[in-house]
Order: structure tokens, then C-alpha cells, then sequence
């Protein structure tokens, strides 16, 4: 069925947008929220009337997209995680974990909207994360993932760099 959107829907586009839509989903979701109008003369005369406010909305979130793709470019992030002595990640950074770390920061970005390359950064470094924004606006930000030894790797480490120095000493004396 041919419907104009009378609001933005998501996963289904914006005020003003001509879709094709199933019946059932018209008749039992979008009709009784009052989400779509069905697509006649009378409503297309209605939105055309409409389209200059419509079109200053979508400006609007070109502008403010444009404005958070150079403020997430900007940013630096910086994640530390638990991880091995040889930089492989205990656990794994995903998009939710990154969604949480903006969320922190103030910046509201679905999960769904960033992209990881490989899906998952399981050892530390440095990655490039694209964001995707408005339409095709998209921001790539660096994410650096630092690693954090556990308690156990600490100890063998300390252990490790304590033989070496004795070591050290009893070559030394031995001179």
C-alpha cells in the first residue's frame, strides 16, 4: 500500500517520504499511531503545501550532522581494557561499548550506526571507526585501545623483571 509518513519512522524514512508499505503493517502499526496518511490526492496537496517546512527540517539535520561529524572527528578515544601481556583483549570493544563511551561523553549515536572494521577490535592499537550520520555523512573516528594487565600478568611480569635485575647483579659480582 502507498502511504506518505506523516512523522519520521525508523527504519522507514521521514515526514514527507512516498513509501510502499505491506497492509498488515498499515493497518496494524502505522495507521493506529497516527505515523502515516494514505496516499491520495488530498494528502499529497497537503504535503506539498507543507514541503518548504519539511525541506528546512531536513536542512536543519544536515547542518547539525555536519557540526557532530567535525566534533567526532575531533575527539580522541581512548579505550583501556583488560588484555594479555601479548595485546590480545580479554573481552573484545563492539559498537556497543563504543555507543557507551559517546553516550558518556554527551553524544547520543545508535549502536547500529557505527561501524568497526571486522566488527570487533580484539587487540590493542589503534582502529579507524566510521560513524555513519544524516543520509550519506559519514565520520571517521580513531579509536586507540589500550591494554590493562591483570592482576596475575602483573605479578609474573614483576617476577619476571625481578629475576632479570638478580641476574644482572650476580653477572655483575661475578665481573
Amino acid at each position: 500500500m502507498k502511504v506518505i509518513l506523516n512523522e519520521d519512522v525508523k527504519h522507514l524514512g521521514e515526514m514527507g517520504d512516498v513509501k510502499v508499505v505491506a497492509n498488515g503493517y498499515y493497518r496494524n502499526y502505522l495507521l493506529p499511531r497516527g505515523l502515516v496518511v494514505p496516499f491520495n490526492p488530498e494528502t499529497v496537496a497537503y504535503f506539498e503545501s507543507k514541503k518548504a517546512e519539511i525541506e528546512a527540517r531536513k536542512e536543519q539535520k544536515r547542518k547539525d550532522s555536519a557540526s557532530l561529524k567535525e566534533k567526532l572527528e575531533a575527539l580522541s578515544v581512548e579505550l583501556t581494557m583488560p588484555a594479555g601481556s601479548n595485546g590480545k583483549l580479554y573481552g573484545a570493544v563492539t559498537n556497543l561499548t563504543l555507543a557507551e563511551f559517546f553516550a558518556k561523553n554527551g553524544y547520543e549515536i545508535e549502536r547500529k550506526r557505527i561501524d568497526i572494521p571486522g566488527l570487533t577490535i580484539k587487540s590493542t592499537g589503534t582502529y579507524h571507526v566510521t560513524v555513519r550520520l544524516y543520509e550519506t555523512q559519514t565520520a571517521e573516528v580513531s579509536v586507540t585501545v589500550k591494554g590493562q594487565l591483570s592482576k596475575e600478568d602483573q605479578e609474573k611480569l614483576e617476577t619476571e623483571k625481578a629475576s632479570a635485575a638478580s641476574k644482572e647483579e650476580k653477572a655483575e659480582e661475578a665481573k
